[in-house]
């Protein structure tokens, strides 16, 4: 559990970075867009969504982890490919389902985020369960 959590935290500071250096550093509308999708408007309730999704992906990967060898033996490597995942079902399951709905693709954005997932997300994630989970 302690795994999870840390994971969850430190790829939760790091993308929170990551998001609010993306919107030009506007902290309270990065947060309010956030808590949009479950149909609320506050920073605060975004920043928590935020963090619970950063530990559920947390807690799928280290769950994996404990099945898949591969994960933690190449933790780099599969937190890249993990970022890429995360972000792919993010943009493409998750918000269109929620109160956001399908918002218009626009690539740079896209790749941008995609970018931030694959160098932030997955990696901070296998990286902390490799070093915690053993």
């Amino acid at each position: 559990m302690r795994t999870i959590f840390l994971a969850g935290l430190i790829c939760g500071i790091l993308d929170g970075i990551s998001a609010v250096a993306l919107s030009g550093w506007r902290f309270t509308r990065v947060w309010q867009f956030v808590s949009s999708a479950i149909g609320l408007k506050s920073a605060p309730a975004g920043l928590a969504l935020h963090f619970l999704v950063a530990t559920t992906a947390a807690s799928v990967f280290f769950l994996a982890s404990r099945k898949i060898s591969f994960l933690i033996d190449h933790a780099l490597i599969s937190g890249v490919l993990y970022g890429a995942l995360v972000h792919l079902v993010m943009s493409q399951l998750v918000v269109p389902l929620s109160a956001i709905g399908r918002r218009p693709f626009v690539a740079s954005a896209f790749l941008a985020q995609l970018a931030v997932h694959m160098i932030v997300v997955g990696p901070s994630i296998a990286l902390t369960v490799r070093w915690t989970g053993r």
